[in-house]
């Protein structure tokens, strides 16, 4: 089992004690892939965050890779909220070993202890918002790429689509009843 200390290092569990953490420790399961094996495939069932432990992944959409992570980093929030299917594939780059809280254990830890759920549900609000401006700033940048070909003062000149918002999806979260 992966030690406290080691989880402390997420931003997931920023601002918590070492006992804190400890009351968690035992909700995560741990999970190894192989090189080139699915963790998550797109439009699939997932209800964890998934805490990369050792390894790389690659987060494909479609056909087109929009990133790769690392040891320390995080995959599959939005899932873990929404109750949606997987919005991406995640797939092993090299073995790859991970530890998942699951939606279930998020509401484990809100009956066992509300303040470390509120710690957790916030630490995974700015983790979100964190990448939601990261690609906000991609956006803009391929913007102002597509802008520098047209000529001011031209229909549409001003930018690109906007970015799609924080709507709710058509799943509804479930209660948090003890």
């Amino acid at each position: 089992m992966i030690d406290t200390a080691a989880l402390q290092r997420y931003s997931l569990f920023g601002g918590m004690i070492p006992d804190q953490v400890e009351r968690i420790r035992p909700l995560l399961v741990l999970s190894s892939y192989a090189e080139g094996e699915s963790v998550l495939r797109e439009g699939e069932a997932n209800d964890s965050i998934f805490f990369i432990l050792d390894g790389r992944v690659a987060i494909v959409k479609g056909s087109r890779v929009l990133t790769e992570l690392g040891e320390g980093e995080t995959f599959g929030e939005m899932e873990l909220l929404d109750v949606q299917p997987s919005a991406a594939t995640v797939r092993a780059l090299k073995p790859l070993r991970v530890a998942a809280i699951s939606n279930r254990a998020v509401r484990q830890i809100y009956c066992l202890d509300p303040k470390i759920f509120a710690l957790l549900v916030m630490n995974l609000a700015r983790d979100l918002s964190r990448k939601l401006r990261k690609m906000d700033d991609m956006i803009t940048a391929l913007s102002g790429r597509a802008d520098a070909g047209r000529q001011e003062g031209t229909p549409g000149a001003s930018g690109g689509a906007e970015p799609a918002g924080l709507g709710g999806g058509s799943g509804t979260p479930s209660g948090l009843d003890c």
